[in-house]
């Protein structure tokens, strides 16, 4: 019984203290802590905020402009081992160019796919047909048929500028209405991954991601002066800063044919040539260190009908032999021509049927004859 009394008196007091502690007002510290008012007072803004002039462009810009981009969606059969033919999607960018419906985007957008569907800005959705594809320019024309479409306005492409302010708008990652901005970083030639060449590509740090492809790079005005093609990720897939872009006079010089026709007649001077270089310019005793000599003019191409000359004389480069004392080409519309190479960059400006002023040395004399271009077959 001495036991239990001590034991019951502890316990007691043990339940007196903890009734305390956790009932009496006053007795929890955290609500000593925590202040609640009554209201909350925040700062806030007098008004709306004010656009200061840059940022009032750029808004213009998208909103100018954003009416005529266009996400494509494609969808083109591939075969699997185990599943046999299979649907594949594709996704990319393109603009509206005419009232009639046709729009401009890449031809990798486009490949050979066996459905295409538009989809506007306003959310509608469109079947669309291939007019025509340009695969060694990256290029593509489909239509649509939609009432009351909003053309894109075609700048020029041919004095741009390094530093110039630029944006791209696309679907990038299926975001569709994204612009992005930065300026030109660079204008150079490259070779995409599917082997188009581009003379002068527009090289920008706008960020350009996959679902870019296909969509308008634009000046400050709104005007475009690109089609944003492809970009250097250093295998992340994703912007890096350096994206690259179509020059839009690239894709004006072929937009009638590829229309018109569904194909780009590829302009030519019909003339089998030969590089030159100081050394055999030497040796031959050429006027130019530069350019390319003509060695044979194709009967009936261009450049035999308008006089050039080929070679009328055997010679041998190495075991090769060659015909020499012909005309020497060192410029096509005043842009100096070295090799092959610039001569294909020189027609890639045209199309068949333009007319190009070519300087070239007969013997000593230098002059410039006026030359319509042809449609290429085997050479340029």
């Amino acid at each position: 019984m001495r036991l239990v009394r001590p034991l019951f008196l502890g316990a007691l007091l043990a339940g007196a203290f903890y009734w305390f502690t956790t009932h009496h007002p006053g007795a929890n510290p955290a609500a000593d802590v925590i202040s609640r008012p009554t209201h909350v007072e925040l700062s806030e803004a007098a008004g709306p905020e004010k656009l200061d002039s840059e940022e009032q462009n750029n808004i213009d810009v998208y909103h100018r402009v954003i009416p005529s981009v266009v996400n494509i969606t494609s969808k083109m059969m591939a075969y699997d081992f185990f599943y046999g033919s299979v649907p594949e999607e594709g996704q990319g960018s393109g603009f509206i160019i005419d009232k009639a419906g046709h729009i401009l985007t890449n031809y990798h957008v486009v490949g050979e796919s066996s459905q295409l569907e538009v989809t506007l800005h306003n959310k509608k959705t469109y079947k669309a047909t291939v007019i025509g594809r340009d695969r060694a320019h990256d290029l593509a024309v489909i239509q649509i048929k939609a009432p009351e479409v909003v053309p894109a306005v075609l700048g020029e492409s041919k004095n741009l500028q390094v530093g110039q302010k630029v944006f791209a708008i696309g679907n990038p990652f299926g975001l569709t209405g994204t612009m992005t901005r930065g300026i030109i970083s660079s204008l150079r030639p490259i070779r995409s991954p599917e082997g188009a060449f581009i003379d002068e590509a527009i090289q920008t740090d706008a960020a350009i991601n996959p679902g870019n492809s296909g969509g308008p790079l634009l000046n400050s005005h709104g005007e475009v002066i690109g089609i944003n093609s492809m970009i250097a990720t250093g295998g992340s897939n994703q912007s890096a800063g350096i994206g690259f872009a179509i020059p839009i006079n690239t894709a004006k010089a072929v937009l009638n044919d590829l229309i018109t026709l569904g194909t780009v007649r590829r302009p030519s001077l019909g003339i089998v040539s030969l590089p030159i270089g100081p050394e055999l310019a030497q040796e031959l005793g050429l006027p130019a260190d530069y350019g390319i000599l003509i060695v044979r003019a194709v009967q009936g191409g261009a450049a035999d009908r308008a006089g050039l000359h080929g070679g009328n004389e055997r010679a041998y480069l190495g075991a090769t032999p060659i015909m020499v004392g012909g005309d020497l080409i060192v410029a096509i519309d005043g842009d100096p021509i070295g090799d092959q190479q610039d001569l294909a960059n020189a027609m890639n400006k045209h199309r068949a049927g333009d007319s190009v002023s070519v300087t070239v040395y007969r013997g000593r004399k230098k002059m410039a004859v006026q030359v319509t271009l042809g449609e290429a077959r085997d050479r340029a």
